[in-house]
């Protein structure tokens, strides 16, 4: 028999999907400011179990949370400057005139940068005796990941990216060669980690004011992470690259219906004997630290742990690649073992909190994977028409042991994708869940999968608005214009809340127990 879901996953609940930069603010951007709690409010108020995020590290290449220079650190852009000035540390402005539907990452991520720079400059010229006990313990207690990532980053401010392109003493982390660079750049190595230190005290606070409410947070941890990041450079020898620091492979997907090349990531691929060999010792520290920071993590590209498509580094497109096997059941095992030692809650009855996004081509090798590990799977509505009955997509068809969306971060919006869909989808459509799809396709996408037998229901918070494709928040492949969504609460009012909350009760889905 396969093992249960962890407890957080194994009744009927549901939630909204909206990163935390999508939220209104003064400063560009959503942060962990007064609208993140009030977006608790929101979801209490629509009768909701969950906040699903987006990874909460640092953005890379095209403003994406999925290509971080870390896995470890928070993102600096979501730092609330409210907290630094009634710290003392950070001067009240005026407001500046931003987009209040987009973020504009161009403007914002200089601006708060700079903003958190005069905080640093305040905090040493306050020099409470208070403050930097706080500071030096936070130092203290998160150095096996903090050190190195700082000093990774004073490093990439000094020399830019990649990091192979570095002094060769750098890139290949010789002691004295850091040791010096440590001291030289100690402001700069103090900033990062000041930055770092304000999002862990204002994250967590947060996370105290869900819990009390009853809302759980989901996060979200990307399999593979970027070649220029903190990770790569302090473990390279547990990533398939070549003497210089080069990866010799690189991650993707093999050529589909919807690309003839495939997709090539560029991700490095990790050297799953060397992880196994010191019992995976990275991914653990991985685990344990985003459970100190979320409740359920969603684990992306879950099939790449059964098999991963490889592809030569040289080849410019996914064609040429292979599939290769992936630790399989003995990561999971490892981590499970991870939790239970490190006391996390009742980890090794309960098991581990993960969802397994096992979305495009599975194989019956992946499904046995993830049943063996006893992670629900996602499926998701706008996948579901224009085949058979039998398509595993429609509601009909679902497990209890499923994590039910109408759409995901790559997806249009519901809206959206109904107006593009063709006559024959939308008459599929039409049939399955009946008249309404044509005054409010959202209203009955959402109906359909809150009386599923899935146990868990999350919808993004567009769909609850019922908006169109203009607000989706990603398009894969497209390398511009994307995570930049944003809304403002005068345009929301009172209606979606009560809706979504009278649908939830009319399908159980408010009768969780509290966290």
């Amino acid at each position: 028999m396969s093992p249960s879901a962890h407890p957080l996953l194994s009744h009927r609940q549901s939630g909204v999907l909206l990163h935390i930069t999508s939220l209104p603010g003064a400063h560009g951007s959503g942060d962990l400011g007064a609208n993140a709690y009030h977006f608790v409010d929101w979801l209490v108020a629509a009768g909701q179990r969950l906040w699903q995020i987006l990874p909460l590290s640092p953005v890379g290449p095209g403003n994406s949370p999925y290509t971080s220079p870390s896995t470890f650190a928070g993102n600096p852009l979501l730092v609330d400057f409210d907290d630094l000035v009634r710290n003392g540390w950070l001067r009240s402005e005026a407001p500046t005139e931003w987009d209040v539907q987009h973020c504009d990452f161009d403007r914002v991520t200089p601006y708060r940068m700079a903003r958190l720079r005069a905080a640093w400059l305040g905090f040493q010229q306050k020099n409470d005796a208070t403050d930097g006990a706080e500071f030096s313990t936070f130092r203290a207690e998160q150095a096996h990941w903090l050190d190195g990532y700082a000093l990774f980053m004073a490093l990439d401010v000094c020399y830019g990216q990649p990091w192979t392109d570095w002094p060769a003493a750098l890139a290949q982390r010789d002691p004295q060669a850091l040791a010096a660079a440590s001291e030289d750049l100690a402001d700069e190595v103090g900033f990062f980690s000041f930055v770092q230190w304000r999002f862990g005290v204002q994250w967590q606070a947060l996370r105290d004011y869900a819990h009390d409410n009853g809302v759980a947070i989901v996060g979200d941890a990307p399999i593979f992470v970027a070649h220029h990041s903190a990770d790569v450079w302090m473990n390279a020898a547990q990533y398939q690259l070549d003497e210089h620091g080069a990866p010799t492979v690189v991650a993707g997907v093999p050529p589909d219906y919807f690309s003839t090349t495939g997709q090539r990531w560029g991700n490095p691929l990790y050297r799953w004997d060397a992880m196994q060999a010191d019992g995976f010792a990275w991914w653990k520290a991985r685990l344990q630290h985003l459970l100190g920071l979320v409740d359920i993590v969603r684990v992306d590209h879950f099939r790449g742990f059964d098999t991963y498509w490889e592809i030569p580094a040289s080849e410019p497109t996914a064609v040429a690649g292979q599939w290769c096997a992936g630790p399989g059941k003995a990561l999971f095992d490892a981590l499970l073992g991870a939790e239970s030692e490190a006391g996390t809650e009742s980890a090794a009855t309960n098991g581990l909190p993960i969802i397994a996004e096992d979305l495009g081509e599975i194989t019956p090798a992946v499904v046995a994977l993830r049943q063996a590990c006893g992670f629900p799977g996602m499926r998701v509505l706008q996948f579901a028409f224009g085949d058979t009955p039998a398509n595993p997509y429609l509601p009909h068809n679902y497990a209890a042991q499923t994590v039910a969306y109408t759409g995901t971060h790559d997806n249009n919006t519901s809206v959206g994708w109904w107006q593009s869909a063709s006559a024959a989808e939308q008459d599929a459509v039409r049939r399955y869940l009946g008249p309404q799809v044509d005054t409010e396709i959202h209203w009955a996408m959402l109906q359909a999968l809150s009386q599923s037998v899935a146990n868990t229901v999350i919808i993004p918070f567009q769909d609850v608005l019922g908006l169109d494709g203009a607000h989706r928040m990603n398009t894969p492949g497209q390398a511009t214009d994307c995570w930049q969504w944003r809304f403002d609460w005068r345009a929301i009012g009172d209606e979606p809340a009560r809706r979504l909350a009278a649908l939830t009760r009319a399908h159980g889905r408010n009768l969780n127990p509290p966290l």
